[in-house]
């Protein structure tokens, strides 16, 4: 059955909770504002239909390139493949939506990102701006197919996903023909796209050599030969029908048949009840394949892979480690999972309705709704990626105009690309076909973004996006703390203890709105937000020298400089904290 729905209020904590997890950052404003909600009502809210993108555009030419073939007026292919990842990210951060579509707009572009995390792309291997410019608007089609047509689906995206010409370029189906087979992609859609290999960790053992427990090395075979035959198309003139977007093709000979394509019988082994796939007498001309009978066996294939049990158990075990938490013991996997997965096939394979039960469910906020030792709410390390929207959501920063200042915005992402990478994330270049190692690598997950060089990176991006010293510098993020504070938390900025207090709600998802933060870790964060009254207060002592320099800054220039000071003190404080990196 499934899962129990919480119906209470969400609170600060649990808006904040719930925000975090399934957009790239709230501010105060959105917490405020969904705190008086129960969840179905925020959930309600937060998964509506947002219009669709206008499409990157080549800072050389000031026009999109992604609609037709490039020309020697365009920017070289490996700079726009960077304006395209620009471009993503200013859909992640919601800049120039509407106020009222900004967070069902994130929504979206999370449930996007996470196709990304499962579905993977490496844009080094792809190296075409436009194969992944198609493949994102691939999983957007996809993203919200709650109240979409039956056949929008993740199994029917998955179907549309094995003939995409990124991927047929990154798993090499290009190279599978007859004869010849590359088993690339077969084996990677059936142990990561579909079935995977259990739970980890609980994987029973086998002593069969090519045995996987719910596949085999047969099963991997014939799903090559099921795939042969498919080339890409980087003229992106070959349209699939229902979605509108480019696509691969066959490789058609003379005459025009698919000669390339293996049109035997393919027998699957006893893990798939030793069923076979037969190519469709119906679509094939003279007896040999055409690319409907190759597309029909596609179809064949995938419908068997989300008939094996595994399958909808792996996915949704990939949903609850990117949306609830990593560890997933035996008791989660039988009575979550399980649920979930039921769900999700009773549900015709939408990915919409399964998140909103997750999001929804008394479950997740179980892992909120206890004390700071709690080991799972709040223990979702935040990816550089979210660690950078998160703090730049959050303070409310526009990065420059996508459509007055291209060069500055382009600028700008570009070095937060560099952020990225110094953090230990290569923005859309994971270092194997598996994707990032925070979504699938055991025992670690998303522990794998923290290292004693990759901390130190964060710790610098906050430090330098948290000065005004480098205001005005091409590329440079520099957030205003002392307008922001006087825009958001000037009800208890003159407050110390308050001020410090208030703050961590809205930041740190350990905090409890009744037991706070301990003393001692007030005690610090109030020390590291007095240094420098300590220095230039000596005779009023720094709170009095705080709450002078606070009521007089939009008076005397020097005291907004030292009330801009003591705040980026807090603030690098507070944001370079264990507890920050939380979701």
């Amino acid at each position: 059955m499934p899962l129990a729905q919480y119906s209470g209020t969400l609170k600060r904590k649990g808006a904040a909770h719930l925000l975090r997890r399934i957009t790239f950052g709230p501010n105060k404003q959105d917490i405020d504002t969904f705190s008086g909600y129960t969840p179905a009502q925020a959930i309600n809210l937060l998964f509506q239909d947002t219009p669709e993108p206008l499409p990157p555009l080549d800072l050389k030419t000031g026009t999109t390139w992604v609609n037709g073939p490039s020309t020697p007026a365009n920017s070289s292919d490996i700079a726009l493949e960077g304006y395209f990842k620009g471009w993503w990210v200013n859909q992640m951060l919601a800049h120039n939506v509407p106020a009222n579509q900004r967070l069902p707009y994130l929504v979206r572009e999370k449930i996007i990102f996470f196709l990304h995390t499962h579905l993977t792309t490496i844009q080094s291997a792809v190296a075409s701006s436009r194969a992944l410019y198609f493949q994102i608007a691939l999983f957007r089609k996809f993203a919200l197919d709650g109240s979409a047509p039956l056949k929008i689906n993740l199994k029917e995206l998955t179907k549309k996903i094995s003939i995409d010409n990124a991927m047929l370029n990154l798993l090499d189906g290009k190279l599978n023909v007859k004869g010849d087979p590359n088993e690339n992609y077969g084996r990677e859609l059936i142990e990561l796209y579909t079935l995977g290999k259990g739970l980890q960790g609980f994987i029973p053992a086998t002593s069969t050599p090519g045995d996987y427990v719910y596949y085999r090395e047969q099963d991997v075979r014939a799903a090559a030969l099921v795939l042969s035959g498919w080339n890409t198309d980087l003229t992106f003139t070959t349209i699939d029908p229902d979605t509108g977007l480019p696509r691969g093709k066959a490789k058609i000979g003379t005459p025009p048949v698919a000669s390339q394509h293996d049109n035997t019988i393919k027998q699957f082994s006893d893990h798939f009840g030793n069923a076979v796939i037969t190519p469709n007498p119906a679509l094939l001309s003279g007896g040999q394949a055409t690319e409907a009978s190759m597309l029909d066996e596609l179809s064949q294939l995938i419908d068997l892979l989300y008939a094996q049990p595994e399958c909808p158990k792996n996915i949704c075990r990939k949903l609850y480690r990117f949306f609830v938490y990593h560890d997933i013991d035996d008791n989660i996997d039988t009575n979550i999972i399980s649920e979930l997965a039921t769900s999700f096939v009773n549900g015709g394979y939408k990915l919409e309705p399964v998140i909103r039960e997750i999001l929804g469910s008394q479950h997740f906020y179980d892992m909120m709704d206890s004390d700071v030792n709690n080991d799972k709410f709040g223990a979702i390390i935040k990816s550089p990626l979210e660690l950078i929207t998160e703090t730049l959501n959050f303070f409310e920063y526009s990065l420059p105009d996508y459509n007055s200042n291209l060069q500055d915005f382009y600028q700008t992402t570009a070095g937060l690309f560099d952020d990225m990478r110094y953090m230990g994330m290569d923005f859309m270049n994971p270092l194997d076909v598996a994707g990032y190692d925070a979504y699938h690598q055991f025992p670690d997950f998303n522990r794998a973004w923290i290292s004693t060089n990759t901390l130190n990176r964060r710790y610098d991006f906050i430090f330098l996006s948290m000065t005004t010293d480098n205001m005005g510098m091409g590329g440079a993020i520099s957030i205003d703390l002392y307008a922001y504070m006087k825009l958001r938390f000037a009800y208890v900025a003159d407050t110390p203890d308050a001020f410090i207090r208030e703050l961590i709600t809205y930041l740190f998802p350990l905090s409890q709105e009744t037991t706070e933060i301990t003393t001692e870790r007030l005690t610090y964060f109030k020390t590291q937000f007095y240094k420098l009254g300590v220095v230039l207060g000596k005779d009023l002592g720094p709170e009095v020298f705080w709450k002078f320099s606070w009521a007089n800054g939009d008076t005397i220039p020097d005291s907004k400089t030292d009330a801009r000071g003591m705040l980026q003190d807090l603030i690098n404080a507070l944001l370079q904290s264990p507890e920050f990196q939380l979701d």
